[in-house]
């Protein structure tokens, strides 16, 4: 009945690329932006849901909720994928999206530890397992929507994905920006830190209107009823695909989430004022956000376009040290502008391009759920909990610049997986 529905949305007229790109968008918007904010407010959210006799501690156990919504990742990636591959991808991407706003909810509404007490946590924990299961599943169906809509121009198309997290990190930067600047410590525990979850709420419907009057792919209409396929089948049918796409997915996200660290790296690490952190990750939105899609756009044009990703990945195993250095050495708003701003250039350059190529390596009928669960796993084993890791090793090692020692060792494996993605293509193509 989905396939019967989402053939008789082809009546309609089929969508312009910005609608694609717009009702596929807009809910990555809301899912990563409820993401960040608890990112980004981790010292603040540390002190209302998970209090400590050591910061140190209570700041670990934050990370520890933050990297437990990767763990579940992957089941939703699997579920959410799956279902998007059988039903389609209009109704994968609803379903994501209208999770997400219940998780979104928690995070308003619950009382802070000294109000409730341990309940406190515990629904804070289940909002974050709740957003973490819709986001495993919004990335390859939201991948997979947009590359099956842009025929010869998947790479400028896809390139908007990790675009539209920049713009959100341009968003949520200016929150905090704003909040740090304008509320005491006092009212950013109290009521301040909620501020942009209630902006993210009242985005959700209008991410779920959008979603629910889009159109099918035509791939996915094309290829008519797919049977279910079991995630074991997935891997005994494309093992190599499988764990390239893994490998190349590796530093986008180590990458990514320990950006997301530096707020917290500024202020724990550096001693640097709050609003350092923030404006440094504005800069490093804005280039995301621009380069992603220049990168995505070039894609199109290069071939095969994972040399492009390949030589930015050089680029980040060669760069991650003088950076952190750079803002140890020197620590001030200047000095974090500009290693995040880099950092973030050489990201874009990366993930822009990521999209088209993980696409790449599934057919359509896996392609959902192939991509968000290759994603997903290195975003558990490697995103996820890299801010968790940072803060370990800097309180293990007492060395301020181990967070680039993490860095440099995933930037390597994905090294590996583009020569074999490359060298692929490449005989791909002579055939």
């Amino acid at each position: 009945m989905a396939i019967q529905a989402a053939a008789d949305s082809m009546s309609a007229a089929r969508p312009g690329l910005p609608g694609v790109i717009i009702a596929a968008t807009i809910g990555n918007v809301l899912e990563w932006f409820d993401f960040l904010v608890y990112g980004f407010f981790a010292v603040t959210i540390a002190e209302v849901f998970f209090p400590a006799d050591n910061p140190t501690a209570s700041l670990l156990i934050t990370f520890g909720a933050f990297g437990l919504a990767y763990v579940v990742r992957p089941l939703g990636a699997v579920i959410v994928g799956s279902y998007t591959d059988r039903a389609g991808r209009k109704a994968g991407l609803t379903l994501s999206i209208g999770l997400m706003m219940v998780g979104t909810l928690l995070m308003v509404i619950t009382p802070g530890y000294a109000t409730i007490g341990i309940a406190a946590p515990i629904i804070i924990t289940i909002a974050r397992v709740v957003q973490g299961f819709s986001v495993g599943g919004e990335f390859g169906s939201a991948v997979t929507f947009l590359v099956e809509h842009a025929g010869q121009r998947r790479g400028y198309v896809a390139g908007w994905q990790w675009a539209s997290i920049g713009i959100v990190s341009v968003i949520v930067s200016l929150f905090g920006l704003t909040l740090t600047t304008l509320l005491s410590h006092e009212q950013l525990v109290d009521w301040g830190w909620r501020i942009p979850y209630i902006f993210g709420l009242l985005v959700g419907p209008v991410g779920l209107y959008i979603r629910s009057r889009m159109t099918e792919t035509p791939e996915f209409l094309a290829a008519g009823k797919l049977p279910t396929v079991p995630i074991g089948a997935l891997l005994r049918r494309h093992p190599v695909s499988f764990l390239l796409a893994l490998g190349a997915a590796v530093i986008s996200n180590s990458s990514y989430y320990l950006l997301l660290y530096i707020p917290t790296y500024g202020v724990k690490t550096l001693h640097l004022p709050a609003y350092t952190g923030f404006a440094a990750t504005l800069v490093g939105g804005i280039i995301l956000g621009t380069f992603s899609v220049v990168a995505g756009y070039w894609s199109d044009r290069t071939r095969p376009r994972a040399r492009i990703m390949l030589i930015t990945a050089w680029l980040f195993l060669l760069t991650a040290y003088p950076c952190f250095w750079l803002m140890d050495a020197y620590p001030s708003l200047t000095t974090a502008m500009f290693a995040v701003g880099f950092l973030n250039l050489i990201k874009a350059g990366y993930s822009g391009v990521l999209p088209s190529v993980l696409s790449e390596q599934f057919p359509v009928e896996t392609r959902a759920v192939g991509v968000a669960f290759s994603f997903s796993i290195a975003v558990t084993i490697f995103g996820g909990f890299a801010p968790f890791v940072a803060t370990w090793l800097i309180a293990g090692t007492g060395d301020p610049l181990s967070p680039s020692y993490y860095l440099m060792a995933t930037a390597l494996i994905s090294v590996i997986a583009l020569m074999a993605i490359e060298r692929r293509s490449t005989h791909a193509e002579r055939r």
